[in-house]
């Protein structure tokens, strides 16, 4: 009689290593990076190939120092992950030292200094994204306008754009507006259809143009949680949040809100809720925990938006929720099988 083999639980996912995960996420990204290249042109690649070859150097420098394995950690994949979401949400045309500059904060300073990855209590990509958003506002605020708004009816081509990346190349100017968030931003005061009218002005195919970007990133989340590599408590509670506060500020006050359907398919809802809250090393543990920090994420996205300095909020958003996973982690944590309730850490006195 044949013996029936049966493996402890934690061995049934043996092959679902840190690699495997980092290379299934990055692989998520592909359709967003289509639709943008398709759109915007060929920036969005050119950067994400600087990004890595940035991230890869740094991070090997920085465990040469560190006296670590280069070839062991550097095969985990997480600093070409941090790389490739930095790449995609820089606009195509930043000059490429503003990539490395970036990317080599974010693997030093963020990751790297508290003791790589598992320890770090930011988002890296995140990091790295506000430092230059911060020192470069004028370079970080210029996206290219896609391919059904610019007069030529055609994007930068591959020539053009690496020349505007490493050279900044004048060409540029006639082929940069502003996002729909910008455009709403700074029209304050007026009402809502004529504020959505000077959107549709100021960056008129870009509205759809920023929808298809949006819609690429949702297949590519929906993918991330089909093969469970993300749960779905994140991404919901986060847009959840930004559709609700819009809803509600758009009924008090059209003339000067934006619509649910405005905030969630344009700038970095989708890529946000997706690709960068999920981030497992400086987001909530616990599912409940997930919930709460999706909202305060959504809820701080608005705000910021509406009554910040900057058009998009995804990464001071995500930043100030860093802050606090920490602590909704401490409160909402799940009950032990056997125990009445959680437990909350040891008290004085407490045995270990």
């Amino acid at each position: 009689m044949a013996l029936l083999r049966i493996t402890s639980p934690h061995t049934q996912r043996a092959g679902r290593k840190t690699s495997w995960v980092m290379l299934m996420v990055i692989a998520a990204t592909i359709p967003g990076l289509v639709v943008q290249t398709a759109l915007f042109g060929w920036g969005t690649l050119i950067n994400i190939l600087i990004a890595v070859a940035a991230a890869l150097v740094s991070e090997a420098i920085i465990l040469k120092m560190r006296q670590r394995s280069i070839g062991f950690f550097l095969k985990d994949y997480s600093a070409v992950l941090t790389a490739v979401l930095l790449g995609l949400a820089l606009p195509p045309s930043v000059p490429w030292w503003l990539t490395v500059t970036a990317v080599s904060f974010a693997i030093i300073f963020a990751k790297q200094v508290y003791g790589g990855l598992g320890n770090n209590p930011f988002n890296p990509a995140m990091v790295g994204y506000a430092i230059v958003l911060v020192s470069f506002p004028v370079p970080m605020t210029q996206w290219l306008g896609s391919a059904d708004v610019v007069a030529t009816q055609d994007t930068l081509s591959f020539v053009h754009s690496i020349a505007a990346i490493f050279s900044s190349a004048p060409v540029i100017d006639g082929y940069t507006m502003a996002t729909p968030l910008d455009a709403f931003k700074h029209k304050e005061g007026l009402m809502s259809s004529e504020a959505f009218a000077s959107v549709e002005a100021l960056s008129s195919g870009n509205l759809s143009s920023w929808f298809y970007v949006n819609m690429a990133y949702l297949a590519g989340g929906l993918a991330l949680l089909y093969f469970r590599i993300i749960t779905w408590h994140t991404p919901v509670a986060l847009l959840g949040a930004l559709a609700v506060m819009a809803s509600l500020f758009y009924m008090i006050d059209a003339s000067n809100a934006a619509t649910p359907y405005f905030h969630l398919t344009t700038g970095a809802a989708m890529f946000g809720a997706f690709f960068i809250a999920t981030d497992p090393v400086s987001s909530c543990t616990s599912n409940k925990g997930k919930l709460f920090y999706g909202c305060g994420i959504g809820v701080l996205i608005f705000i910021i938006r509406t009554w910040g300095g900057y058009p998009d909020a995804v990464a001071f958003a995500v930043l100030l929720m860093n802050f606090a996973a920490p602590f909704i982690d401490y409160y909402s944590q799940p009950r032990a099988y056997g125990h009445k309730k959680a437990k909350k850490g040891l008290k004085i006195g407490d045995s270990q």
